[in-house]
C-alpha cells in the first residue's frame, strides 16, 4: 500500500513538473505583440493647374484733375458778376466771371483819343517834311531845317507808336474784365461774392477800383484765393509709386515709357474696380528716402468714379505667365533648404518636394520647378507632416487653383 501512494505521489509530483515547465516556456518564448500604426493625419490638399497667371504691382495711389486751374482776376476792381454755378461742368472759353469795365473803357477811350491826335500831329509833320525836301531841291531853303523836320517826324512816329501799344495794353485789360476758363472741366466751390473788390494780386479788397494798366509780366499770383478752382476730371490722373526693382521691369516692358501700359484703380473700400487706365508718364528720379518712383496714369473716367484726392489701390499689370504650373501660395513651405511642399503620393503619404517659385498674384503661384499638373498639393495640416506620412485628405479642390 505504502509503495503504491509512493508511486502515485511521484507520478503526480513529475506530472506538475512537467506542467510547470511547459507553462514556463510559453511565458517565456511568446512572440511580442505588433504595435498598432498610427492613424492618418487629416490634411487638405488642392490639385495644382496649368493655366496663364497675369502679375501685376499693387501699389496705393491718388486721384488729382488732370489739369487744375485757380482762376484769378487779371485786373482789379468791383466784381460785378459770375456766371457759373459751384459743381457745374464749364467749358473752355466760358465767362465765369466779370469786373466792372467801366474804367477799363474810359481808358480804352483816352488812349486811343491820344493816339488819334499824335495821329494827326505826324500826319502834319510829314506833309512839312516833303514840302521842304521840295524846297531844298530848289535850294530855297537851308538844308538844317530839312534835318530838323526829319527829326520832328521820328519823333512822332515814336509818340504814335507807344500811343499804339497804350491803346492795345487797354483793350488787353478791358479784355480781362471777363474772366474766362482756360479749360473744360468741373467747378468747385465760389470763392468771392458778386460785389467783392478784386486785384490782381488774386486778394479780395474794399479799395476803390483803378484803371492803371496792369503788369503783363506776373498777371497773376497764386499769393490769393483766386475766384474758383477749375478741376479737369475728364480725362483724370492718378499718381503712384513703384519700388525701383519694378520700375526697371515696367520700363522694359513699355521701352522707356514710350508705349502705355494698361493699370486699373480699385476701391479702397469694397475693392470694386473704378477705372481701367493707362501709365503715361514716369518720373524724372528715383526717391532717395524710399526707394521709389511716381508713376503718372491717365485714367478716361467717363462714369466720373474717381475725384480728385481719393485713394485708390492700383495694380499694374507687368507680365503674364503663360501655361504656367499654378498652386496656391498658402501650400509653400519655408525651411533651411529653402521652398516646398508635401505632395500626397502613392499610398496616401507626403512626399516633401523642393519647388522654384516663378512668380506669385495674390493667392495664386507660379511654380517653375517641383510640382507638376495634376499632383495633389498640401494647402492645410503640413505643419505636422514629415516625409513618408500617411494623410487622410480631408478635402481636395481641383478648380481651387485653376480659378
Amino acid at each position: 500500500m505504502v509503495a503504491a501512494r509512493r508511486r502515485r505521489f511521484w507520478v503526480f509530483a513529475i506530472l506538475g513538473c512537467i506542467v510547470l515547465a511547459l507553462i514556463g516556456w510559453a511565458i517565456f518564448h511568446q512572440k511580442p505583440q505588433k504595435a498598432a500604426p498610427p492613424p492618418p493625419i487629416p490634411v487638405t490638399a488642392v490639385r495644382a493647374a496649368s493655366r496663364d497667371l497675369p502679375i501685376s504691382v499693387s501699389a496705393l495711389g491718388a486721384a488729382q484733375a488732370w489739369t487744375s486751374d485757380t482762376i484769378f482776376a487779371q485786373v482789379s476792381g468791383k466784381l460785378l458778376r459770375v456766371n457759373f454755378a459751384e459743381g457745374s461742368e464749364v467749358h473752355a472759353g466760358q465767362v465765369l466771371a466779370e469786373v466792372d469795365p467801366a474804367p477799363y473803357q474810359a481808358v480804352l477811350e483816352q488812349a486811343e483819343g491820344t493816339l488819334h491826335r499824335d495821329q494827326a500831329t505826324l500826319a502834319g509833320a510829314q506833309r512839312n517834311l516833303i514840302r521842304y525836301q521840295h524846297l531844298q531841291q530848289m535850294d530855297s531853303i537851308a538844308r538844317q531845317t530839312v534835318e530838323d523836320q526829319e527829326a520832328t517826324v521820328a519823333q512822332d512816329q515814336g509818340t504814335v507808336q507807344l500811343d499804339k501799344g497804350t491803346v492795345a495794353a487797354a483793350r488787353v485789360n478791358l479784355r480781362w474784365c471777363h474772366i474766362v476758363s482756360p479749360v473744360t472741366g468741373r467747378a468747385g466751390v465760389r470763392l468771392v461774392d458778386p460785389g467783392n473788390i478784386v486785384s490782381a494780386s488774386g486778394s479780395t479788397a474794399s479799395t476803390p477800383s483803378t484803371a492803371a494798366a496792369t503788369s503783363t509780366t506776373s498777371p497773376t499770383s497764386s499769393t490769393g484765393s483766386g475766384i474758383v478752382v477749375i478741376n479737369q476730371i475728364q480725362p483724370i490722373a492718378v499718381t503712384f509709386t513703384v519700388p525701383e526693382g519694378d520700375f526697371q521691369r515696367i520700363g522694359a516692358l513699355t521701352n522707356g515709357f514710350r508705349k502705355p501700359l494698361a493699370v486699373q484703380a480699385y476701391s479702397q473700400e469694397d475693392n470694386t474696380l473704378l477705372g481701367s487706365g493707362e501709365v503715361r508718364i514716369a518720373d524724372n528720379k528715383v526717391d532717395p528716402a524710399t526707394g521709389t518712383v511716381e508713376l503718372k496714369a491717365r485714367f478716361v473716367n467717363d462714369s466720373k468714379t474717381l475725384w480728385p484726392g481719393q485713394f485708390v489701390d492700383v495694380k499694374l499689370a507687368t507680365q503674364t505667365l503663360a501655361n504656367a504650373t499654378i498652386i496656391p501660395t498658402n501650400a509653400i513651405n519655408r525651411g533651411p533648404k529653402g521652398t516646398f511642399v508635401f505632395i500626397v503620393g502613392p499610398g496616401n503619404k507626403a512626399v516633401m518636394r523642393p519647388i522654384v517659385v516663378e512668380g506669385a498674384e495674390g493667392q495664386m503661384t507660379a511654380v517653375k520647378s517641383g510640382v507638376k499638373p495634376g499632383d495633389i498639393v498640401v494647402t492645410d495640416g503640413a505643419m505636422t507632416l514629415k516625409a513618408n506620412s500617411v494623410v487622410r485628405v480631408v478635402q481636395t479642390a481641383p478648380q481651387q487653383a485653376g480659378a
